[in-house]
C-alpha cells in the first residue's frame, strides 16, 4: 500500500552525516526538514563536544522551525546544555551510565544483536535502532543481518524499533519492515541527499 508522503515521513529518522552532503549541512538539513520526518538524528560523532555542540545548536533551531523533533547523538553534556528531552547513545555509553535515563525523557540506542535489544530495554532505552539490516557503503566488508534479525529482535522487546542499514524512503521500505514488526526506518545517505521540496 502506498503511503501518502506525510505519512510515509513520520514513520523515517533522518540520520545525518554531513560528510556525504552535496550542499552546506544547513542547507541539507533544510531540505530534510521541508519533508516532516518523524525526527532528526544528528549523528556527527567525529566532533569534539564543544562543536557538536554548536553544531546541534544550529540544527536544533532548523528543526522547531519545522516542528521536527532533533535527537542528539552521544554527547550527554552537550545536548544537557542545550536543554534537549532526548538523546541516542550507544548501547555501552547507556550502560556504563545509567544515570543519563533521568536525565532525558526520551533515551534511543543502537544494537546489532538480539541480546542487545533485551539488554538496552533493560537499561531503560525507549527505542532501538537495529541492523545493518541491508547491504550499505557505510559499513563496507560487513553482511547484513537480514529481515530475520530484525523480526527476531521486534518479537523479543516490547519498545519501538527502527530498521537501519540500506534503507530507503519509500513506501515499500517503510511497509517492508513494519510487516517485520518495526515501527519505521532510519535513513542517511539517501536523506543527505535530498533536495528541497
Amino acid at each position: 500500500m502506498e503511503q501518502s508522503g506525510g505519512e510515509l515521513y513520520k514513520h523515517i529518522i533522518a540520520v545525518t552525516n554531513r560528510h556525504l552532503c552535496r550542499r552546506p549541512f544547513m542547507e541539507q538539513i533544510e531540505c530534510v526538514c521541508q519533508r516532516h520526518p518523524g525526527a532528526v538524528l544528528l549523528r556527527e560523532k567525529d566532533l569534539t563536544e564543544e562543536d557538536y555542540g554548536a553544531l546541534f545548536d544550529q540544527v536544533q533551531e532548523i528543526c522547531r522551525r519545522y516542528e521536527v523533533p532533533c535527537i542528539p547523538h552521544t554527547f550527554i553534556e552537550a545536548a544537557r546544555r542545550q536543554g534537549s528531552g532526548s538523546i541516542h547513545l550507544p548501547l555501552h555509553i547507556l550502560e556504563e551510565r545509567p544515570e543519563v535515563g533521568a536525565m532525558f525523557d526520551t533515551v534511543g540506542t543502537s544494537i546489532h544483536a538480539v541480546q542487545e535489544a533485551l539488554d538496552a530495554e533493560k537499561a531503560g532505552a525507549a527505542y532501538l535502532t537495529a541492523g545493518h539490516i541491508f547491504s550499505t557503503d557505510c559499513k563496507p566488508g560487513l553482511a547484513p543481518r537480514g529481515k530475520k534479525f530484525l523480526r527476531e529482535v521486534c518479537a523479543a522487546v516490547a519498545i519501538p524499533v527502527y530498521a537501519i542499514g540500506g534503507m530507503s524512503a519509500s513506501g515499500e521500505c517503510v511497509e517492508e519492515m513494519k510487516e517485520c514488526g518495526a515501527a519505521g526506518i532510519c535513513v542517511m545517505s539517501e536523506c543527505m541527499g535530498w533536495g528541497t521540496v
